[in-house]
């Protein structure tokens, strides 16, 4: 069992000292958030995966109360206890989680068979009794092997509990299986098969399903890796459907992943994990499991969301950093009033003699002028603007991108570039820019950066090759203006004491 730690200093993005978070459940108890995460500590031999805890009042301060819920052992179902969902029911806490052990194969003889299981507390977060007795599998007609994330909530008015699966059918086509299983139950211990929550018939499976209701309009949250490795999410006017795709369904990029939702005084959150890259380097590889990130969800008249950083989240970065502006090309120093690129055909850059700390947030306000090509933000630039990591927005394209400049290098010739990928793979999100003003909040940790436009479109991702840097501002092709640029770094107090 790992040990809690009782650190509380304001970090912005959770990850325990020793190892991973990879899916989080959160659960509102007692007024506070009880984030219970699966805990990855990429050790070899395995020795299973447990569910830790952390429990925070504002996304910024977090207490890790260590594993609650440990692995049942080398040979058990559950020697990796990974996604489910907790849910309070006549004066118990029910805790509900998918068992997989690879050494406990199906009919096939090849892939581990999934089964879902069940825990109950007395009150205490930290204490669990397991149930061995309420394990069950997948029934005929869906895979043993994906029998996962069981999701347990229940609609007003019903006098039955529903548990949702991430499950996938035993026959059609291998990649558009994918479908999510519904189970009812009147006493939270005997279930019994319902017709399918939702059968889309797109994807390989998805991954997560959270299920809630926000004035009036249904939402179904899932993750999925057939079409993007990304979160989407549904609306209806109904928890039984007809079930609409939003115009801009996904919630963040490739980085951010099986994001599972809470809610407090009507507020939504979404919280979910950042992965990481093999070799902590820029092109390494994505893996599964890393940091903990959190959104929050904005509601639009016909149901559709946007997403945002938490005001909790940028309000701790409440020490700004007086800025003094060089143009790049020339060195010439420029006032904030003079900060804007007209460069029909060309590129402006301006960056800030000041270098940027580890951690740090970005407010920049720019006004962009009809036909420009692009324009953005520079995040640990050179001093020359030449070598950095890049917010680019494109509005011919209606994007928002993630670049970085030099990108991947083949060979030793000039041109052995990665100059044909006009951003990294994966994290392009679709926005709308028309002409006028937009905001771009941009908030770093580490290796940790998330950037939201215009508080609807989030973009997170890892930095980490470039550690050190100045802060810059670009025009390609166009004109804009930037009438505020602001860094401000966290100060030494928690939001709490700063108030």
């Amino acid at each position: 069992m790992k040990q809690a730690s009782r650190d509380q200093q304001p970090t912005t993005f959770f990850q325990p000292a020793a190892g991973f978070v990879g899916d989080v459940i959160p659960f509102l108890y007692n007024g506070a958030f009880h984030l219970f995460y699966l805990h990855e500590d990429r050790d070899d031999p395995d020795s299973g995966t447990p569910w830790g805890l952390a429990v925070t009042e504002d996304f910024v301060t977090f207490e890790d109360l260590g594993d609650v819920l440990p692995s049942g052992g080398a040979s058990a179902p559950d020697f990796n206890a990974y996604t489910g969902s907790v849910v309070a029911g006549d004066g118990v806490l029910h805790l509900f989680y998918t068992g997989h052990n690879p050494k406990r194969l199906g009919p096939d003889g090849v892939t581990p068979v999934q089964v879902v299981l069940h825990a109950i507390s007395n009150g205490d977060a930290t204490q669990w009794s397991k149930l061995p007795a309420d394990t069950f599998e997948a029934p005929t007609g869906y895979e043993p092997g994906d029998w996962r994330d069981p999701f347990v909530f229940r609609v007003p008015g019903e006098d039955t509990w529903r548990m949702l699966l991430a499950a996938r059918h035993d026959e059609g086509p291998a990649r558009r299986r994918g479908v999510v299983a519904q189970l009812r139950s009147r006493d939270l211990t005997s279930w019994q098969m319902d017709r399918p929550f939702w059968n889309p018939g797109r994807y390989i499976t998805q991954e997560c399903p959270d299920v809630f209701e926000w004035n009036g309009w249904w939402y179904l949250v899932y993750s999925e890796f057939s079409e993007s490795f990304t979160a989407r999410y549904r609306v209806a006017p109904t928890p039984d459907g007809p079930w609409s795709v939003p115009v801009h369904d996904t919630v963040d990029g490739r980085a951010f992943y099986a994001p599972k939702t809470v809610a407090r005084d009507g507020r939504r959150f979404f919280v979910g994990w950042i992965a990481t890259r093999e070799d902590s380097a820029d092109d390494g590889a994505w893996q599964w499991a890393g940091t903990m990130s959190v959104l929050e969800a904005l509601q639009e008249d016909d149901g559709s969301l946007r997403f945002r950083l938490p005001s909790e989240v940028l309000d701790q970065f409440n020490r700004p950093q007086p800025l003094h502006w060089r143009n790049a090309a020339t060195g010439v120093g420029a006032a904030a009033h003079q900060l804007r690129g007209d460069v029909p055909d060309g590129l402006w850059t301006a960056v800030t003699d000041e270098l940027m700390e580890q951690s740090f947030r970005v407010t920049v306000e720019v006004d962009i002028e009809p036909d420009t090509r692009e324009c953005g933000v520079l995040l640990r630039s050179t001093t020359d603007g030449d070598g950095a990591y890049i917010i680019r927005l494109e509005p011919q394209r209606n994007r928002m991108v993630f670049d970085r400049w030099p990108r991947r290098i083949t060979g030793p010739m000039q041109w052995q570039i990665s100059g044909d990928v006009p951003h990294v793979t994966e994290l392009e999100r679709p926005c709308a820019l028309p002409a006028g003003r937009h905001k771009l909040d941009i908030v770093v940790d580490g290796t940790v950066c998330v950037a939201v436009l215009d508080e609807s479109v989030s973009l997170s991702t890892r930095i980490y090759d470039r550690t050190e840097g100045h802060l810059g501002l670009f025009v390609g092709e166009g004109r804009a203006t930037f009438p505020q640029a602001q860094l401000l770094h966290r100060s030494n107090t928690t939001r709490k004491e700063a108030q």
